[in-house]
Formats: C-alpha cells, sequence, structure tokens
C-alpha cells in the first residue's frame, strides 16, 4: 500500500515498466530494451497456455511488435507485460555473443 497526494493506493509503488526495442533471436529468445535502458535477454518458452502456441511458429515469432509499450505479434492477438519479461530475463552486456 502507498499513499500519493493523500490517496490510498493498494500494490506497490513501482514504475511501470514499457518496452521500446525488441530484437526475435534463434531458439525463441528476445533481446528486450526496456524504457529504463536496460537490454535483457527474455526466453519465450517460458510462456505457457494456448495463447502462445502460435510463437513455436518462426514466422510468427520472429515478427514481434510494440504496441503501447508491451511486446505483441500476430496483430496483437499475443502479447506478454513488460514487468513479466523483465523479471524473468536475464542481464544482458552490450557487446556479448548473440546471433539472430
Amino acid at each position: 500500500m502507498y499513499v500519493i497526494d493523500g490517496i490510498v493506493y493498494a500494490g506497490n509503488n513501482g514504475k511501470i515498466l514499457s518496452v521500446e526495442r525488441v530484437v526475435p533471436l534463434k531458439d525463441r529468445m528476445l533481446l528486450v530494451t526496456f524504457d529504463s535502458g536496460e537490454t535483457r535477454l527474455f526466453d519465450t518458452t517460458l510462456l505457457s497456455g494456448p495463447v502462445f502456441e502460435p510463437l513455436s511458429d518462426e514466422q510468427i515469432f520472429m515478427h514481434p511488435t510494440i504496441e503501447h509499450g508491451v511486446v505483441t505479434w500476430n496483430n496483437g492477438e499475443i502479447d506478454c507485460a513488460p514487468e513479466y519479461m523483465y523479471k524473468n530475463s536475464f542481464e544482458y552486456t552490450e557487446g556479448e555473443m548473440v546471433s539472430a
């Protein structure tokens, strides 16, 4: 719980993340740059359930877009919260060996 201008809010007063850039890589990995300036590696095989099954199709996976700071695929039919991507991703340092 937190208070801003006398109003009490539930949850955490954490900054809402958004994605600024996404690059699809081999093996269903993404190189994701967040508005914090951090670039991280995210493994989309962590995404489970019927809605994410189309990502196994390389033609769909290799064409992500960003809509309002959220990574989407398949004309917006598939998306993943930036907070989830950040929490479940790995640090990436520019110059590490990653091939697209």
